[in-house]
Parts: C-alpha cells; structure tokens; sequence
C-alpha cells in the first residue's frame, strides 16, 4: 500500500531502497519544536481566516501541546516509515483529535513548512551561538584585564618579533569574536522573513494571511516571492560561512594553546580539566582538547562546502536534493557550539607562565625596533639609517653571544658614536611594552583600558537581554 499522507495516486509501495533513501526523520526530528511552532501558528491564522472552526484549531492546538510533551519527555514514537518530521507529527495529531487534524495541511506544503522550520531551527542556532560567543569574549577580556601587563614575546612567521602583553594577545580573540557576532548577527537578519504559505511553489488561492503567521513566528515579514521562499537556502549557506569563519578563530587559538603548552615552549599551562594522558607514556599532558576543536574546523568547513555543492545546479522550485541541507549543517553547528564552550573553559584554566613570558619575550633580540625608534626620535635619523644601524648592533651582540640590553655601550658607540647610555633604558621588554601607546597598541595602560571597556559593553549587553 501507497504512504497514506501523500500516495493517492499510487498503487504500490516504494522499494525498501527508496523508502531508506527518501527518509529524512532521524535528521529533521531535531526541528520538532519549530515544527509543531509553526504548526500553531498556522492553525490560528486558518482559523481566524474563516478556513478552519475555531474548534478545529482548538483541538489542533490541544493536540500539538500533547505532542510537544511527548516528544520532550522521550516518549513519542518517531516512525520512519512517516518520512519525516511533518509526517509524524500529523500522524500523531490524527491519532489524537481525529478527522480535524487532516485540515492543518490546508494551504501549506511540506516545501514550505520545512522551509519555515529550518529558517526557525537556524535562528534559534544563531541565537545561542551568539551567547556563546559573548561568554568567550567575557572569558577573554576578563583574563586580558588580569594579564594587561603581562609582557610576553609577539610573533610574526613564529618568530620573536616585538614584546607584547599576554591580554593584548587575549584581546585579539575578543575583536575576532566581536566580528564573528557580527556576521551571525547580519545573517539572523536576513533569513529573519517567513516562507509560510508559500505552499508548493506558487502560494494560495484560500485566503491566508501571511503577515499574521510571520508575526507570530518572530518573523519580519513573509517572503515576496513563492520559488524563492520554498528553494532558498542562502539562510543555511550564510550561517554556515559565519560558522566557518567562527571556526577558523577559534582554530587558530587552539593551535597557539598547543604551541604554548609545549614543554620546549612552556608559556601556558593547563589543568588536569583541558588534558588527557598517554596510555604508554605516564609523564604525558596532551592538549587534546585544544587539538580536537582545531580538527572540528574541518567538519564547518567541510558543511559550507557540501551545502554549496548540492545547491549550484538547482533549478527552481524545491529539489528533493534540499533534503541534505541538514545533517552537515546540524553536525557544524554542534561542533562549533562544543568548540565555542571548549576554548571558554580553556580560556578561564590557562596558566600563564609569567617568568619564562618574559624570558621569552626578550629573546631574538625582539627590542630591536625600540632601539631603532630611539635613533630616529633622538637623533632625528631617518628610520632606514637607523634600521640598518640597529642591525649591525643586533649583529655585534649576535656575535659577542649577548643580549642586546647586555651589549656594553661603547661597543654600541664603535657603531654609531652620537649613542647615549638614554639608550639602554628602551631595551628592556618592560620599556618596550609601556612605549607602545598608539591607538590599539599594547601597552599595559591601553589593554586595561580596552579590557574594561569589553566587559563593560559585555554586560550591557548581558542585561539588555
């Protein structure tokens, strides 16, 4: 026998392949409060439309609730043979109130009520992702404010390159972050518009009013055009670039954590929380949880691009092809969520190692540029004259085996003779770090500054809601 919700022009069943192949319910069973959301929604706009009693949608109502329980408290029964999410829910709803249930599909389709559901699921997706975020961000500025004067080495190419402080390179992943909300912020608003009632592919002819189901959903406005609402999937295809960007972020920390951590580099340690053991080597503390959110990148990545792929060659309206827009997106975002929490918890466990910082930060002649600096400030050299005056300085204490606070100052003198011991007081990290005072610099002064600034404007937020 036919699928009784859809096969009344067919005779015979589907082959078991195709019924395995076209089912959908263990992937779009997470969408079941936006389903039965909307589902509401529907009802109360047909009803006060004249298309359905107003018992009818009490009843449906009454009946949704009883689904919405069930399914919260594990009880439903999820049948596969039902396809997917819609299926099982009217199924269950014919169960529970009868005939009345079979009028809740008037004037929609499956093409625009998943359409709805996801647009809704994506939402609440950004929404929490967006607190996520913040709490980062609030880990972040909280630990810069404690470290703004923790003076350790900057890289470039992973070398030693300039003195900085620990929360200036923490606030780093806060101004990321901040941007990361943003995009998520920017895709909320587009996808915030409602395919409800676009029905099929063409709309209507029983009289709905769309504006009142948007409304209801938290939506702006519903869609203009019917193809355009059941076949667009730029709402999934935005996130999931956000998403992906997130991710890099966040990536590219994890990576630092792991160098950090490093014995040969030891400036970070973390907690028995954030590490994991060897089962052959008893003395080793793996940052496994740092190098599983670098590896989660892989799996956002990879949803943006498979998603992108599915939908170059679609023609309008709805494809069946749709039907995998979820699981990848739905893993990506499960996997952005755990890495988000991961690098909060990492964040707030970090130990900085503030002796061997700024043991480090001093080494490869990183105050170099502040010698530089102070040619060009003192004695008014041309910054070129005085790049390749501090370099053959570096080069003499290279060869003397010294420091470069270390090199006496008549050796600095056989160089450039107008040197003064006003020299030397540029030359240690200290110096350096409290110098860099120029909008966004790193000086102690300004990342205090910025770090209060953040978890001021944070908790703003926080209380705004």
């Amino acid at each position: 026998m036919s699928n009784k919700m859809w096969g009344g022009r067919f005779t015979e069943r589907p082959d078991a392949i195709m019924e395995e192949i076209n089912v959908s319910i263990d992937v779009d069973r997470h969408m079941y409060a936006q389903d039965i959301a909307a589902s509401k929604a529907h009802a109360v706009m047909l009803a006060a439309q004249g298309i359905i009693t107003a018992n009818d949608a009490k009843n449906i109502a009454k009946g949704l609730d009883t689904i919405l329980s069930e399914i919260g408290k594990g009880s439903f029964d999820f049948k596969r043979a039902l396809e997917d999410i819609h299926m099982n829910v009217e199924s269950r709803l014919a169960d529970l109130i009868g005939p009345a249930a079979g009028r809740l599909h008037t004037a929609r389709s499956r093409n625009d009520q998943v359409a709805t559901d996801f647009r809704l699921f994506v939402r609440d997706t950004i929404d929490e992702t967006d607190r996520a975020l913040a709490a980062f961000q609030q880990a972040l500025a909280q630990r810069a404010l404690e470290h703004a004067a923790t003076v350790m080495p900057g890289f470039t190419h992973l070398q030693t390159a300039q003195p900085v402080t620990f929360g200036h390179h923490l606030l780093a992943y806060v101004e990321m972050a901040s941007r990361d909300r943003g995009r998520f912020a920017d895709a909320r608003q587009r996808l915030n518009e409602s395919p409800l009632g676009a029905a099929a592919l063409a709309g209507t002819s029983f009289p709905i009013d769309r504006a009142a189901t948007a409304k209801a959903l938290g939506f702006d406005r519903p869609m203009a055009n019917s193809l355009d609402a059941v076949s667009d999937r730029d709402f999934v295809i935005e996130t999931l670039s956000a998403a992906a960007i997130c991710s890099v972020h966040l990536s590219r920390f994890a990576e630092e954590i792991v160098i950090w951590t490093s014995p040969l580099v030891g400036l970070i340690r973390l907690s028995d929380k954030f590490t994991t053991g060897s089962s052959i080597m008893p003395q080793k503390r793996n940052p496994d949880a740092a190098e599983l959110v670098r590896a989660k990148t892989g799996r956002v990545i990879g949803a943006l691009n498979a998603l992108l792929i599915v939908m170059k060659g679609l023609p309008l309206a709805y494809q069946k092809d749709m039907q995998e827009d979820k699981l990848g997106a739905m893993e990506a975002f499960g996997a952005l969520s755990l890495a988000i929490r991961a690098m909060t918890g990492m964040v707030l466990d970090m130990v900085p190692d503030e002796a061997r910082m700024k043991l480090a930060a001093g080494e490869g002649y990183a105050t170099a540029t502040d010698l530089a600096d102070w040619l060009v400030r003192t004695l008014k050299m041309p910054f070129r004259d005085a790049h390749h005056v501090t370099g053959r300085i570096v080069a003499k204490a290279a060869s003397d085996g010294v420091a470069l606070h270390e090199l006496p100052l008549k050796a600095m003198q056989a160089i450039e003779p107008d040197i003064t011991r006003d020299a030397l007081s540029v030359l240690s990290v200290e110096a350096s770090v409290k110098s860099r005072t120029s909008f966004g610099g790193t000086a102690p002064k300004n990342v205090a500054a910025q770090a209060k600034a953040w978890l001021k404007r944070l908790e703003k937020e926080r209380k705004l809601g």
